[in-house]
C-alpha cells in the first residue's frame, strides 16, 4: 500500500489507530474560516483534526465534519479542556459543552491542554471516567514535561496514550521523547514549522532541495521519522495539499542528525515549568 495522509497510521498503547498527520486549527476563526480549511483538509486526504475549548472554533470544526462528507469512523477528532475548566467536576463539564459544539456523540483523543498545579490529576480522574464510558476513544495530556507525567502516573489507573508538545528542530525535547518512549506514550508536535523562521535555514533548504521539497515538508517528514505524530495549522489550501505530501520520500539518517542539530532549546510558546496558568 502507498502510504498517505489517509493510510498512515501511529497505534497508540491502547490500539487505537491515530494518523500521523492532522490539521491543527489554533488561531483559525469559527464560522467560515476553520469551516473551510477542515473542509479542504479532508478533501485533501487528512483525517485528523485537532483543536481545543479554547480555540473557540469547535463548531466550525463539527460543521464542517458533517459537510465533509467522508464517514465519522473514518475521521479523527481531537479536542482539549482548557486550564479554567480543570478539576474533576468542570472538566466533565467543560467535555460536554465541547462535544454539543462539535456535535459528536464519541471523541477520538481528549486532551489535558495544560498540567495546571494541584489541578490536573483530578482532570485526569476525569478524562479516566470518560474513557471508561466509551466516551472517548483515547486520552492524552498535552505540555506535560517528564516532572508532570511522573507526577500523573503515581496516582492514574490508565496511562496518557499522547503526549502533545512543541517539537522542531530548535526545540528537539530528546529527553521527554525518550521518557514518553519508554512509558508508551505516543508523542505529537504542535507548532511542527515554527513560525517558518526555519524554513530559511540553510541545512533545511539544502535538504530540501535534495528531495525536491519544500522546506515544510521536509520538517513534517522529520517528525515523522523521529516517530513523533505531527498537526501543522493551515487555512490555506494549497499549503495544506502541500503539508500532505510527505509519505512519497524519506530523508537519510544524515539528513535527520543535520536537522537534529540545529536544536537550540528555543521554544516559540509557554515552557510547562513557567506557564502562568
Amino acid at each position: 500500500m502507498v502510504m498517505n495522509a489517509s493510510t498512515a497510521y501511529a497505534t497508540l498503547n491502547n490500539g487505537v489507530k491515530m494518523p500521523w498527520l492532522g490539521l491543527g486549527v489554533y488561531k483559525a476563526e469559527d464560522g467560515a474560516e476553520v469551516e473551510q480549511a477542515v473542509i479542504k483538509a479532508i478533501k485533501a486526504g487528512y483525517r485528523s483534526i485537532d483543536t481545543a475549548a479554547v480555540y473557540y472554533n469547535e463548531e466550525g470544526v463539527g460543521s464542517a465534519i458533517k459537510k465533509s462528507g467522508v464517514a465519522r469512523e473514518e475521521l479523527f477528532i481531537t479536542t482539549k479542556v482548557w486550564n479554567d475548566d480543570q478539576g474533576y467536576e468542570s472538566a466533565l463539564r467543560a467535555f460536554d459543552q465541547s462535544m454539543n459544539k462539535l456535535g459528536l456523540d464519541v471523541l477520538d483523543l481528549y486532551l489535558v491542554h495544560w498540567p495546571v498545579e494541584g489541578k490536573f490529576k483530578d482532570t485526569w480522574k476525569a478524562l479516566e471516567t470518560l474513557y471508561k464510558a466509551g466516551k472517548v476513544r483515547a486520552i492524552g495530556v498535552s505540555n506535560f514535561n517528564v516532572t508532570h507525567l511522573e507526577e500523573l502516573l503515581k496516582t492514574a489507573e490508565i496511562k496518557p496514550m499522547v503526549n502533545q508538545i512543541e517539537f522542531h528542530p530548535y526545540l528537539l525535547q530528546e529527553d521527554l521523547r525518550k521518557y514518553c518512549k519508554e512509558q508508551g506514550i505516543q508523542v505529537e508536535a504542535w507548532r511542527p514549522l515554527t513560525k517558518g523562521d526555519i524554513f530559511s535555514n540553510p541545512t533545511v533548504q539544502e535538504i530540501a532541495n535534495a528531495h525536491n521539497k519544500t522546506p515544510a515538508q521536509v520538517l513534517l517528514r522529520w517528525n515523522i521519522e523521529h516517530e513523533v505524530v505531527t498537526i501543522p495549522k493551515s487555512v490555506t489550501e494549497s499549503r495544506i495539499i502541500e503539508n500532505s505530501q510527505i509519505f512519497d520520500f524519506e530523508l537519510t539518517q544524515e539528513e535527520i542528525r543535520k536537522l537534529d542539530e540545529l536544536n537550540e532549546d528555543k521554544r516559540y510558546g509557554p515552557d510547562p515549568e513557567t506557564f502562568d496558568f
